[in-house]
């Protein structure tokens, strides 16, 4: 890793060295919309699915529960993340210490394309999360789809409840993204991938899935 991917995997497993310990018991109240990405995957029988940033493995998990069969795998900048998710996989996933924005999949997990690619609440932890999503789609294999769960910009909910989110993200390095649409809608032309995209809770939570069709396409980057 570069020297400002060195500070900032450091920055992550100094702020979850023990936030890992309760992460899931208490992220489950705010940050909504996972599940319904999880729904959403329907992945194929025997599908490869990557989580970038995948922290405790707590999605995997969920997969891995509702779609035996698939194979998943997922990289985190954070090694003390990968020990919770390591513990609670156990052997059903391939997880490795990567960064989103210049992993080799191919050394990681021998292969270098993937049926599903997740973004769960990862993009809004990302200093470079263009670059990251960008590379991610590159790892999309044909007929593959691309799905990112992220803070929208809570445009419709009170501007009391959003500043008391925003300072409490803050504490946690996180920062939603408020150009996520534009940004995913310029990529997937540019990828010659199609696009759909929604706004959850009052835009609490903003989810996209992006569909690559046919051959590998443009390039991402």
């Amino acid at each position: 890793m570069a020297q400002d991917q060195h500070s900032h995997a450091a920055l992550m497993d100094a702020t979850y060295r023990y936030q890992r310990l309760i992460y899931d018991a208490t992220r489950r109240y705010y940050l909504l919309g996972r599940d319904r990405l999880i729904r959403d995957l329907a992945p194929p029988t025997g599908a490869h699915v990557l989580e970038i940033a995948c922290g405790t493995g707590r999605n995997l998990k969920r997969i891995a529960q509702r779609y035996p069969g698939c194979h998943l795998y997922g990289l985190d900048i954070s090694e003390q993340m990968l020990r919770t998710a390591r513990a609670k996989l156990a052997g059903q996933a391939i997880l490795a210490r990567a960064d989103a924005c210049d992993f080799d999949a191919s050394a990681l997990f021998g292969r270098d394309r993937f049926d599903r690619i997740i973004f769960s609440f990862s993009l809004s932890m990302i200093p470079e999360w263009r670059g990251a999503l960008a590379h991610g789609l590159a790892h999309l294999a044909p007929w593959g789809e691309l799905h990112i769960v992220d803070f929208g910009d809570q445009e419709r909910l009170p501007d009391w409840f959003r500043a008391m989110l925003h300072a409490w993200l803050s504490r946690f390095h996180v920062a939603p993204r408020p150009t996520l649409f534009a940004d995913a809608d310029c990529l997937a032309h540019r990828a010659g991938c199609t696009i759909e995209r929604f706004s959850l809770f009052g835009d609490y939570t903003r989810q996209i899935r992006l569909r690559r069709f046919g051959t590998a396409g443009a390039s991402a980057t």
